[in-house]
């Protein structure tokens, strides 16, 4: 298979995972873990994996790569999963996903700005029509579902998707380099320290007995797919295709996340999730959708001509 079809495969199943994520987190937070100590529990059974599999491979990293890897824990681990729990825990779902269309525009942004990457017509009329897509899909399908909303909640998103947006900037040029696992095993130790203060008491006051067996596959999830396996693949595939590109991608989540809510409503609560209300399909699901995909095309279209 062509590689470059492989990264675009792995983007949708990175967002897949993420848009499944939604319902998950928001059901587990705060009833069995607290959002720092869920943070704590992810970089840690991560980073375990990560270093674990660079075993296998190892790769020295060279001294004058160790600041951009300390910058890549702090934008991609720490702040990143810190502003996106704690948001996720003060605001809906769809608030959270409908501030995550920031992310592609700073990327695409950023990404001429610091490494030079050719921003044309297409790739900026692609983002733009993602962008609008996203946001029919949001404000036609889950406008009305906003319960648990807050303003804090959705600043704390906001500060994430920049957070994303930077952290896949500056990753780029350590794929030149390094494998993604090399990449994610020295950036979630320095996230684990990071984390580390935040997340620990969180950790302490959790009851294990009181945990259903439900609400461990969702933590289970949440540690293993959403976080070591959606990394590792979002980062392999930024040594294939441009940041702007992975940053595009992001404009499936509300669509994959408006349908993993719905099931999570039907299902979630037998499991031990917190209930969530059910989202309203319409006309508007079929638009965005459409407008996302033709995004999503334009942009993969302009950055293949790019290289």
């Amino acid at each position: 298979m062509d590689r470059t079809l492989r990264a675009h495969l792995a983007l949708f199943a990175v967002n897949l995972i993420y848009g499944v994520n939604y319902p998950i987190a928001k059901g587990l937070m705060p009833h069995v873990v607290g959002p720092s100590g869920f943070i704590l529990l992810r970089v840690l059974g991560a980073g375990a994996l990560f270093w674990a599999f660079r075993a296998f491979r190892p790769e020295r990293v060279l001294l004058a790569d160790l600041p951009r890897l300390l910058l890549c824990a702090v934008f991609g681990v720490a702040l990143n999963q810190l502003m996106f729990f704690h948001g996720l825990l003060r605001t809906s779902p769809m608030h959270a996903s409908i501030l995550m269309v920031a992310t592609p525009i700073l990327v695409l942004v950023l990404s001429g700005v610091l490494i030079g990457e050719r921003i044309d017509r297409g790739k900026l009329f692609g983002v733009l029509c993602g962008a609008g897509g996203a946001l029919v899909l949001i404000l036609g399908v889950g406008a009305r579902n906003t319960g648990g909303a807050s303003m804090l909640g959705d600043l704390f998103i906001l500060v994430n998707a920049i957070s994303y947006g930077i952290y896949l900037v500056l990753v780029k040029p350590l794929m030149q380099r390094y494998s993604a696992v090399t990449v994610m095993a020295w950036s979630f130790l320095g996230g684990a320290v990071l984390v580390l203060p935040f997340g620990v008491g969180e950790v302490a006051a959790m009851r294990p007995e009181m945990i259903r067996p439900g609400q461990w596959g969702g933590l289970l999830f949440v540690v293993v797919m959403v976080t070591f396996v959606a990394y590792h693949l979002n980062t392999w595939a930024l040594g294939v295709v441009n940041p702007s590109v992975v940053g595009i991608y992001i404009y499936l989540q509300p669509l994959l996340a408006i349908a993993a809510t719905t099931v999570s409503a039907r299902w979630g609560p037998p499991l031990g999730w917190a209930p969530l209300p059910m989202p309203e399909w319409g006309i508007a699901t079929l638009v965005g959708a459409l407008a996302i995909f033709i995004g999503v095309r334009l942009v993969a279209r302009a950055d293949a001509r790019a290289r």
